[in-house]
């Protein structure tokens, strides 16, 4: 898929009352949300007649602690969330690691892009929000860290 048919796909989207929208071809990823929290919605034919959308898969998400104290590290964008560099290496951060200001705590794939996502506060990991290979949301709460 080109960028042009990127941007008027992206456009008719956002013109439409959809709020969700996924495409799945081949190697070729597109997930496209007005959702602050992830409620599935199939989207309308009417919304992009040439691409029929796959239905929007919901992974369950990890039971948050009840309300840890600390300082919330959140996603800044959509997309797939890893808490390890590659498949069988080390997670970036477990539960109990200490971790300084710049250090990358876990990694967002969107559109095969992949983004560090880095901790703002020094201090201790004290929740894991999401599971490895989760599907996350713009200001979902990714780690807790408790500030020294």
């Amino acid at each position: 898929m080109e960028l042009k048919d990127l941007e008027k796909l992206m456009k008719v989207f956002e013109e439409s009352d959809s709020r969700e929208f996924q495409l799945d071809d081949g190697d070729f990823h597109l997930y496209l949300s007005k959702n602050k929290h992830h409620a599935p919605v199939k989207t309308p034919a009417s919304a992009a007649p040439a691409v029929t959308p796959s239905p929007v898969v919901k992974s369950e998400a990890t039971p948050v602690a009840k309300k840890v104290p600390g300082i919330t590290v959140t996603a800044p964008l959509v997309g797939t969330v890893y808490l390890q560099p590659k498949p069988g290496a080390p997670a970036f951060v477990k539960v109990g690691d200490r971790v300084e200001e710049g250090d990358v705590v876990c990694v967002i794939e969107a559109m095969k892009m992949m983004t560090e996502i880095k901790s703002d506060h020094a201090g201790v990991v004290s929740a894991i929000n999401v599971k490895d290979g989760e599907l996350v949301e713009v200001e979902q709460p990714l780690i807790t860290i408790k500030e020294d």
